[in-house]
């Protein structure tokens, strides 16, 4: 068996895996022979028959994180410096999760592509949360949805307090409706036609055995290679954002639902509009204490002063990227997802109790 593992930003691991029963009855089964390759580089040549001895008798129900462990050891037990470039332990041992069948990789999934009109805020939390029920049940494969808003909004963390993200005269002053969102980090400050929003709904085969921060590279690697297509040189900055050199262009949030399912959403700035923004977001010294400046608008870098190109333009390109990368298929929402986003509208995401359940 085979498994492969792509390092976000580094290189390709693979590993071919045979299995045996294990001794004792044939209770478990363990790896017989493993042998890992790949574009990686490794110095001196003779680690590499470390690792694949590392693999050897291991049981193929074992972690990533046993799996990582046993490969660090018996590198860090050789009689000289060994000098991984381009991979890690971890990575071999998702590899080999992988090969094991475990984990799944992109070109195993045919990707929904949905770009619909738009839609009120709180019905873009719904639909994340309606989709995500679909791919978990197995109704829908995995998705990429692209978002448009109907109107202003500021979408704030699941965790986040209300009164102290956001300033409820100055959302009020500029119209712009609040909503909470079923994921964690900060909050986000839009306007139609000034972002570019998505959402990636995968199964939890394809981030199995990857860490949080892993995953977050994993599941942006694809748009910074669509970023590349628009001219726009930028990086996974951990834990979630995603940078150029001229600045932040965006962030990424994500919630692993009850059934494993994930739901990665990335919002980027086209042209924010950076002294509104201010205005109903509070954004305190110390939230920009670790990014570098001192003022709030200075973090927003649009999408557009780096292409020159209309924001329809761009997300066009987006498209044509994972496109060509991933096997597609054009996508929309079902009439049964539908009612149950509407449903998730009414009993939930428009509701002051969900809104405010962190005051």
């Amino acid at each position: 068996m085979r498994g492969e593992y792509k390092v976000p930003g580094g290189k390709l691991v693979a590993v071919d895996v045979e299995t045996r029963e294990g001794a004792g009855g044939g209770q478990d089964t363990v790896i017989a022979s493993a042998a890992v390759s790949g574009d990686f580089f490794l110095e001196p040549d003779d680690a590499l028959e470390l690792i694949d001895a590392a693999l050897v008798g291991r049981p193929t129900d074992a972690s990533v994180t046993d799996l990582a462990r046993a490969v660090q050891a018996a590198l860090d037990s050789a009689p000289y410096d060994v000098a991984l470039v381009g991979f890690d332990a971890e990575a071999v041992a998702i590899a080999v999760r992988r090969a094991l069948g475990h984990a799944t990789g992109w070109q195993d999934h045919v990707f929904e592509v949905v770009h619909e009109v738009a839609q009120t805020p709180a019905m873009h939390m719904a639909l994340d949360q309606a989709l995500a029920e679909s791919v978990g049940r197995g109704d829908r494969g995995p998705t990429l949805r692209i978002w448009e808003w109907e109107r202003p909004a500021v979408v704030i963390g699941s965790f986040q307090s209300l009164r102290n993200e956001v300033d409820a005269e100055g959302a009020e002053r500029h119209g712009v409706t609040v909503v909470r969102r079923v994921s964690g980090g900060g909050a986000m400050f839009i306007e139609p036609g000034n972002t570019i929003t998505y959402s990636l709904t995968v199964p939890a085969s394809l981030v199995e055995g990857l860490s949080f921060e892993r995953s977050y590279a994993f599941l942006d690697d694809w748009v910074l290679g669509a970023l590349a297509d628009v001219g726009v040189e930028a990086t996974y900055q951990p834990l979630n954002d995603i940078a150029s050199a001229k600045g932040k262009i965006g962030g990424a949030a994500q919630k692993r639902m009850a059934d494993g399912t994930v739901l990665h959403h990335v919002t980027m700035s086209y042209d924010i509009d950076a002294d509104k923004m201010v205005e109903v977001l509070r954004i305190g010294r110390e939230k920009l204490s670790d990014k570098g400046t001192k003022s709030a608008n200075k973090r927003v870098d649009p999408v557009r002063s780096q292409t020159g190109l209309p924001r329809e333009d761009v997300i066009e390109a987006f498209k044509k990227h994972f496109e060509g990368r991933y096997r597609t298929v054009p996508g929309e929402v079902s009439t049964e997802e539908r009612e149950r986003a509407e449903e998730l509208v009414r009993t939930k995401f428009d509701t002051p109790e969900w809104t405010a359940r962190v005051p």
